[in-house]
Formats: C-alpha cells, structure tokens, sequence
C-alpha cells in the first residue's frame, strides 16, 4: 500500500468516525395524557400493569423527576419537538398553534444528519379549530399553506399520523410505499380509514417503519405518539379483561388502554432484538403531561362526549393537566440505551423533555446546537458527570409561572403571594414554605423573572380554570389543616 493510498484510508476511517457511521437508531414513544402514578416500576399503585416498560426500566434507567415543559398537549409536543422552550415561539397553550414553520425541528435536523426519520400517531402541530389567531389571519388557507404544517414537511420522512381511525400515510401496514417514486411536497400520502383499535394500530405503523429500515442503511429516528389514555376511552375486551374486579370505570379502561401501549413497547423492543438493533436503539418513553383529575376523578359515564377525567392518576403529586404543579408537568420517564447506559438505575435528579433534542442531537451529530435548551443526559445518567443536568427548570402556562432549582420548587401567580416547596420533603407542594425561606424565595422570583424576558409572552391575570384549581389544590390553611401554610 503506497503513503498516498495510506493517508487517505486513514482520512475516509477518522472522517467515519468524526461523523458517527456507528450513530445509534434514536426512538421516542410519547403518551398522552398519563399520569406519573401509572408507571408501575415508580408507583406505589398495584392495579396498573406495565410489565414490558417495568422490563424496560430494568434494562435502563427510570428518571423519577422527568418533566414537561407545559400541562398541555399542543405545548409540549412544540417544546419536545424543537427541543426549546414552545414560549419562546409564542406556543404558549392549546389554541396558539400551529407550530411556526420558522421553528426547526429535531426531526429536521437529524434528517439533515443522515437519518432517516418517521412520525407515527398524534401530531397536533398542524392548524386546528381551536387556532383562531392563525385563522384570522389565514380565513381561507390553501391545501398548499396547510401541507406545510404536516409532518411530511417537517421533517419526517415517513408519515403514518392521525389520533383515531382515519390516517395519512406515506407507507402501509406491511411497509410499502404508498406515495409512488415521485411525490410532491403537497402530497401527504394516501388518506385511509383503518379498522382495528387505534393503540394496536399505531404499534402495527411502529413496527412497519422498522421493518422498512431494517437493513441499517441509514440510522433511524421514529416518533412514535399514542393516543392514550386521552378521551375518548376506549378498549376492546382483550386489555379490558386484564382488569376485573371492582373500581371506577373510567379507570378501567384507562388502565387497558395503558396495558395496550405497554404491549405495543414490548413488540418494538422485541423486534428491535429479532433485527439485531436493539444493543445501538436510544429508546425515551415520555407522558406528554400530566392526567386530567377535573378534581375529583369523578367516574362519570364513559358516553360523555366532553372533557373528563381519562382514569389515570397523578399520585403523589399535587394537581393535574392544565397546572404547573407537580401533578401537571411531572410525568413518566424511561430511557434505555442497552450497553451505553447501566441498567437497572433509578435517577432521581430533575430531567426534561427538552433533553430529548440534546441527546439525539448530541449522538448524531457530536454537536448541540446553541439554540436548543435541553442537554445532553448521557455523560449524567452513566455517571461520567455528576451533579444535576440543569442548574434550573422553569414553567410558564396561561399566568402560572414556575421554576426548580435543587430540591426547591417556586410558583408565582399574578397578585398572590409567593408558594415555595420543598420536593424531597414527604410533604413536596401540601407545604408552602415560603415564609420560612424568603432568601430562597428572591432569589428564585428573580431567576424566574430573567427567563421570562427571553420569552414572548403576554401578561394576564388567572383564567377562570386557573382560580378554581388553585382554590381546589391549595386551600388556605385551616385549623383542621396544620400542613398547609398560608397563601
């Protein structure tokens, strides 16, 4: 071998590996509207069953303090989507979308790095009703205007989404192509109404992509969205007969549908294995916000069409969907990586769905860019860093306001006096100790305060949802009362 013909093998190999022609396969699996307690390797709760994501957990890592970035499904799949804060695009709530076309996603970026990528299930970050200042602004949007808010223009190679039964695919059930060798960036793909039960449908569309990316040519990035335990409830008597006995209904079939998702990890997993990928597949399995109590988990008929409680659990935290308490933005958070990341650790330092972007990004590409504000969580969770990934985690939804730092928790609402917690106490958001720490409590009113100047926000005063939690979560103290302090 000639010098010449040397140096240039050596140059092809470090460029290789510069680049990561190793990078593993990167998967994300995002429920939806599941509570932290119905995770049964972290929940004192028995009747929940999740035998393939407690395997899951065994083989990886469970982070007991995984968060959100806001009680909301439109928010926080802008947040985990684009790895940055959704306020500082203006995605504040439902009803502020769609997700700005100026936002670059993780999708989009991991495509530019060679990944092949795929969305599977919920999107919600296209225009939908509830989006009244887009609409104003756009009465009569074009099909062209709208496809641009699909997935298939964001980032994602190969598309299978919608919540229910009816779907736009790119590709089939068994994998093939359904748009033809040359389709338009207007096409979405093929429109099609499915039969089956929509959760086993979305593994079957999981499962299909894999198959179409089994020879590793390129890796792969999927985002796989379930549509559950979100209303309406429903679940067919394979899963619904796992639960017999007495309790409420809506719980019932919340825990079956969770029994299906759960069923559905452990066939990705297992055909993960049968394709030898399983030792280089980043897996994160994330709730995309806390469930909706409606305070007082009433088992109201299942036939209601309205909003109601979904039958999962927030135990032990305070609160639900809609706050920024810990009921509402903590949420359950798996990671496995076989072989990267030890196995059966429990880590119980504050985690984000902004972390996601970070890590993928960080794997894929050696590189974070510096616009995103998660980090990379691997170097933390084999223990080559110690400390905590975040020096602080803030919140920001209708007028609530909120940021950890450490073990302590501050939430700032307009014209009400301050409410500190401690969240390693047994006690976390039932004692607000506010009084006894004022130091802690300037401190972090002024580091909450520089994060909101980044954002773009419009102040207000609390909603009327936003009064009747508060008013139901954190009464003021009473003499029957000794834990609570005052407001």
């Amino acid at each position: 071998m000639s010098r010449l013909t040397l140096l240039v093998f050596l140059f092809l190999f470090i460029s290789s590996v510069a680049c990561g022609a190793d990078r593993p396969n990167i998967i994300v699996i995002f429920t939806d509207d599941h509570g932290w307690a119905d995770l049964r390797c972290q929940s004192s709760l028995t009747d929940i069953k999740t035998p393939n994501l407690d395997a899951m957990g065994k083989e990886g890592v469970v982070c007991t303090a995984g968060y959100i970035t806001a009680p909301q499904c439109v928010p926080s799949r802008a947040g985990l989507l684009t790895g940055r804060y959704q306020q500082r695009f203006g995605v504040r709530s439902n009803g502020l979308g769609p997700l700005p076309l100026t936002e670059k996603t993780i999708a989009a970026r991991l495509q530019a790095a060679g990944y092949v990528t795929g969305m599977v299930g919920k999107w919600h970050l296209d225009p939908n009703h509830s989006d009244k200042n887009w609409y104003k602004a756009n009465p009569q949007p074009s099909q062209k205007l709208l496809m641009k808010y699909n997935p298939i223009n964001r980032g994602f190679d190969d598309v299978f989404y919608g919540s229910m039964y009816n779907c736009y695919v790119t590709y089939d059930l068994a994998g093939d192509d359904v748009r033809g060798k040359n389709p338009t960036p207007t096409d979405p793909g093929k429109k099609i109404k499915l039969s089956g039960y929509r959760l086993d449908n979305q593994t079957d569309a999981a499962l299909a992509f894999l198959k179409r990316h089994k020879e590793g040519k390129k890796p792969f990035f999927l985002y796989l969205a379930y549509f559950a335990p979100h209303v309406p409830l429903e679940a067919p008597p394979k899963y619904l007969s796992r639960f017999p006995g007495e309790m409420p209904e809506r719980r019932r079939v919340a825990l079956a549908m969770l029994s299906a998702v759960d069923d559905g990890v452990g066939r990705i997993r297992e055909q993960l294995r049968q394709y030898k990928m399983e030792k280089n597949t980043l897996i994160f399995f994330i709730g995309d916000n806390g469930a909706p109590l409606k305070m007082g988990m009433k088992d109201i008929p299942l036939t209601f069409k309205g909003g109601a409680w979904d039958g999962s659990r927030n135990d032990p935290w305070v609160g639900e969907k809609g706050m920024i308490s810990e009921g509402g933005v903590r949420v359950p958070y798996v990671v496995t990586y076989p072989g990267a990341i030890p196995a059966g650790k429990v880590y119980k330092e504050p985690v984000s769905s902004l972390d996601v972007g970070a890590t993928a990004l960080a794997l894929a590409t050696d590189n974070i860019p510096e616009d995103l504000d998660g980090v990379n969580l691997l170097p933390y969770l084999t223990g080559e860093k110690k400390g905590e990934p975040h020096t602080a985690l803030y919140w920001r939804f209708w007028a609530q306001a909120a940021v950890r730092e450490g073990k302590w928790k501050y939430i700032q609402l307009p014209n009400q006096a301050p409410r500190l917690f401690d969240l390693t106490s047994e006690e976390h958001e039932k004692r607000n100790l506010a009084k006894e720490h004022p130091a802690v409590v300037t401190r972090l009113a002024k580091r909450l305060a520089a994060w909101q100047k980044e954002l773009e926000l419009k102040e207000s005063g609390l909603n009327s949802q936003e009064v009747k939690f508060y008013e139901y979560y954190f009464p003021t103290k009473t003499s029957t009362d000794p834990a609570l302090s005052p407001n």
